[in-house]
């Protein structure tokens, strides 16, 4: 997951920061620190990631591609 992604998944839930960093167990600067593409863990960008996709609307496929599924 890349930073923009990150970006655009968060925004496509609805998301600020803050509850993000709280869902992945980080903080909320954290969460900025990445989005802008400053250094960052591999674990970050993994919590970050696994707090996304277990929301059930979050997929990520390809290079840059996020996907935002609807309830049916």
């Amino acid at each position: 997951m890349t930073p923009t992604q990150c970006k655009m998944a968060r925004a496509g839930l609805g998301w600020s920061v803050k509850k993000l960093g709280e869902l992945a167990g980080t903080t909320p600067n954290t969460v900025s620190r990445f989005e802008n593409g400053k250094d960052a863990y591999t674990s970050t960008a993994n919590k970050l990631r696994e707090a996304l996709e277990g929301s059930g609307k979050v997929r990520f496929e390809g290079d840059g591609c996020v996907c935002i599924v609807e309830n049916e």
